[in-house]
């Protein structure tokens, strides 16, 4: 049993989703390919409230909590599994299995519809695998209809299920962690379970780009000219910056295709995200100072931190081709920046904010809500700004 704080500075229903949230939180595990498990089995847990009026309010507050809280251990669970046995066809199948039991609509686009939507930067970077790359599509609520009713938001996840780099190979070392290479993914999967099952009054839509980056002679290599649904062509001078690569195509679906009054993408994109702000905060960038301020505010409310970085003409210009219309990198100046500039070529006229989780997606150092693995981080922070969203944000 949990024995609530007595205090007047918040109300009953929010501590109670705080320690649901912290009990669910911390008894998860991932031990599924363990012989012998040390695992128990769960423990009903009580949340004591002195004052009987606080009850329903405590009530309601946990099971908010309880849900956020399963809905991010779901996520966990998709970016501990190991890449082989979660190529973008099973990352599809446990999405839909989602989709089907909380009641959202659901569609994954395989190679031949990616093919009729020209979508390059998807088939690109997943031709290196004989385990071919899917568009994976959630939806919740209806949208709006003549600017009156539910607001559309679309939730874009990098779904890369393992990253080899390609054939700009990565080092051997700490490559096991890149089956978390799709933890934007896991995140909005899990994020989307929450909304559907809290039945938010909004139109969300959860979006996945999913592949393998691997090495092989069917793989797409430096030098090569990547053509975009949008049209924009993709000089790729390093195979290993493959996560914006598919993210244009999934960008590009999303804003044509729902006129989104927001859309955030979440994604483990560039190393140089650890550099500059640790294991600490994630870092934000976008094209709308309201909607990022949303997005930080959630992140002060959920406990999912994260710190804006600009981005300027200068970082747009420091990504121009000489062959195609982008780089698919600008180097090691600014290298988050830069990965967010690219982005920005494919959400014009869409209020937009990028969040680069590589620093925060999973941890090698255990916590009382954290273990060993991934963190599931976004689904409580997307929740969040999901509540409280109402379509306008200027």
């Amino acid at each position: 049993a949990i024995l609530a704080p007595r205090t007047r500075r918040l109300p009953a229903g929010t501590i109670a989703q705080a320690l649901a949230e912290g009990a669910v939180l911390g008894s998860y595990r991932f031990d599924r390919y363990l012989s012998k498990s040390e695992q128990k089995s769960a423990q009903a847990c009580s949340l004591i409230f002195e004052d009987k009026k606080a009850h329903k309010k405590a009530r309601e507050g946990a099971k908010i909590g309880v849900t956020i809280a399963e809905s991010q251990n779901l996520a966990r669970d998709l970016s501990n599994e190991p890449g082989g046995d979660l190529p973008p066809a099973a990352l599809a199948r446990e999405a839909g299995k989602m989709a089907r039991e909380t009641g959202l609509r659901f569609k994954a686009l395989g190679v031949s519809e990616l093919k009729k939507r020209k979508m390059g930067g998807i088939l690109a970077v997943g031709a290196g695998s004989s385990r071919p790359p899917r568009l994976i599509v959630m939806e919740h609520g209806r949208p709006s209809r003549g600017g009156k009713g539910r607001p559309t938001v679309c939730l874009v996840g990098k779904g890369i299920t393992f990253d080899s780099g390609g054939i700009s190979l990565k080092p051997g070392a700490a490559m096991d962690e890149m089956k978390h290479d799709m933890s934007g993914a896991a995140a909005v999967v899990g994020a989307m379970r929450a909304v559907a099952l809290l039945k938010l009054p909004l139109h969300v839509v959860g979006i996945i780009p999913a592949a393998e980056n691997l090495p092989s002679s069917t793989a797409y290599r430096p030098g090569d000219v990547v053509t975009t649904a949008q049209g924009t062509t993709i000089e790729v001078l390093n195979t290993d910056a493959e996560g914006r690569v598919v993210l244009s195509d999934a960008l590009y679906y999303g804003r044509t295709e729902f006129e989104p009054a927001a859309m955030v993408d979440l994604a483990t994109l560039t190393g140089a995200a650890v550099i500059a702000l640790g294991p600490w905060s994630t870092a934000l960038m976008g094209n709308d100072d309201a909607l990022a301020d949303k997005i930080r505010d959630a992140g002060e409310s959920s406990g999912e931190r994260v710190w804006p970085l600009p981005l300027w003409e200068e970082h747009r210009e420091a990504i121009k081709g000489k062959v195609g219309d982008i780089l698919n990198t600008g180097g090691r100046e600014g290298g988050s920046i830069t990965a967010g500039a690219f982005l920005s070529h494919f959400t014009e006229g869409t209020p937009w904010v990028h969040l680069d989780i590589a620093a925060t997606a999973w941890t090698k150092k255990p916590t009382p809500t954290q273990p060993f693995g991934a963190t599931g981080v976004g689904v409580r922070l997307l929740v969040e700004f999901l509540r409280s969203f109402r379509g306008s944000h200027r």
